[in-house]
C-alpha cells in the first residue's frame, strides 16, 4: 500500500481537487483506493457525496486499533472508499499531543488497512502542526500543489525547511504547479524557471479552469464529466508522471 498525501500549508491551492481526481484515475487502473478526508471542512467528502461525519468523532476513531466499516464509506465508484471528514478533526492536534507516540498514530491506523488498499490518498488540512508531522510520518509521498506566485513559493520553501530538520524523514516530495493561468506573465515565468532548491517540480501542471471549479456543482471528478477538457487531460498526465516516480 502506498500512502500519498496532498499537502500544503497554504489553503486554496488545489489539494482536494487533486486528491479526488487522482483517486479516480488510480481506480481506473484497477487499484483499490481509500481517500481519507482529514480536513474538518470536508470538501473531499462533499465531492464524493458522503456526509462528513465519523461515528464518535476523532476521539473514538483514535481509540480503535483498526479502522472498521463503521468508519469507512463506499462511494459512487466501485474501487474508491472514503474515510470521511468530521468537524471534530479540528481537535486532532489536541488529541495527538495528549497521546503516546503522537507522530505514529496515523501511521498505525493506516497500517491496519494495508491489506485492503493499493493506495491511500490523504486530503490534508493546511497547517504546520502535530497533525502535519503525523501525516509526514505516515506518508510515502508528499504531493505539494503550488500556485506559481511568490507567496505560494514561500510556503513551499517553508516545507523544505521542515525537511531540513529531518521531520519529513524518507518521504518523497513531489511538488507541482497548480491553478496555472498562462495568460499571466508571472505564472509563465515561474513555470519556465522553477525553484532550483529542493526537489524538482513535476513537468505536469494543472491549469486554472472553470471545469475544475464545476466540481463543486457536479460533485464528481473533472475526469468524469469533462474528460476531454484540458484540466482533465492535465490530471491524467499528472497521475502518469506520479506513477513513473513511484516506480
Amino acid at each position: 500500500m502506498i500512502t500519498i498525501s496532498c499537502y500544503n500549508i497554504k489553503g486554496g491551492v488545489g489539494k482536494t481537487t487533486t486528491a479526488v481526481n487522482l483517486a479516480y484515475l488510480a481506480s481506473l487502473d484497477g487499484a483499490k483506493v481509500l481517500v481519507w478526508d482529514l480536513d474538518p471542512q470536508g470538501a473531499a467528502s462533499f465531492y464524493f457525496r458522503v456526509k462528513p461525519k465519523v461515528k464518535g468523532g476523532v476521539r473514538r476513531l483514535f481509540q480503535k486499533k483498526s479502522v472498521t466499516d463503521n468508519y469507512i464509506k463506499g462511494t459512487d465508484y466501485g474501487n474508491i472508499d472514503i474515510l470521511p471528514a468530521d468537524f471534530s478533526y479540528r481537535n486532532m492536534d489536541i488529541l495527538l499531543e495528549g497521546s503516546k507516540k503522537p507522530r505514529s498514530r496515523l501511521r498505525k491506523i493506516l497500517k491496519s488497512l494495508s491489506d485492503d488498499y493499493d493506495y491511500v490518498i490523504l486530503d490534508c488540512p493546511p497547517s504546520f502542526s502535530m497533525v502535519s508531522e503525523s501525516i509526514f510520518y505516515a506518508s510515502d509521498v508528499l504531493l505539494i500543489p503550488t500556485i506559481p506566485t511568490p507567496l505560494s513559493l514561500r510556503t513551499f520553501e517553508q516545507i523544505l525547511k521542515y525537511g531540513d530538520k529531518k521531520i519529513l524523514g524518507n518521504v518523497k516530495l513531489l511538488p507541482f504547479f497548480s491553478m496555472v493561468d498562462r495568460r499571466k506573465n508571472m505564472h509563465r515565468a515561474m513555470i519556465e524557471n522553477p525553484p532550483k532548491k529542493g526537489p524538482a517540480f513535476l513537468k505536469s501542471s494543472i491549469p486554472y479552469a472553470s471545469e475544475v471549479e464545476r466540481m463543486g456543482i457536479k460533485r464528481e471528478p473533472v475526469t468524469v464529466y469533462a474528460q476531454s477538457s484540458a484540466a482533465a487531460q492535465s490530471y491524467i498526465a499528472l497521475w502518469k508522471e506520479i506513477k513513473s516516480k513511484l516506480n
